[in-house]
């Protein structure tokens, strides 16, 4: 059951670096990563499309992370 549940944890892993990798950027240019901000800092958007559903798939990625996680540390603590 804990070999299962690590390798789980290594595919989420992995599946967690690519979905990352995959959204798409939110800067405008090099020289708003570098200052911080953008002059429309309160102008806030909702996410649409791909960028709605890879957002939806990174958090339930994230759940599942941190659900495994907790099920390895308790199987390795008993």
């Amino acid at each position: 059951m804990y070999n299962l549940l690590l390798t789980g944890l290594m595919i989420d892993s992995v599946l967690i670096v690519i979905a990352v990798l995959m959204q798409p950027s939110k800067q405008d240019d090099a020289m708003s990563a570098l200052s911080g901000g953008s002059p429309d800092l309160f102008q806030q958007q909702k996410a649409r499309g791909f960028e709605a559903f890879m957002q939806r798939v990174t958090v339930v990625l994230g759940v599942i992370f941190f659900v495994l996680a907790l099920a390895l540390a308790y199987l390795s603590s008993h």
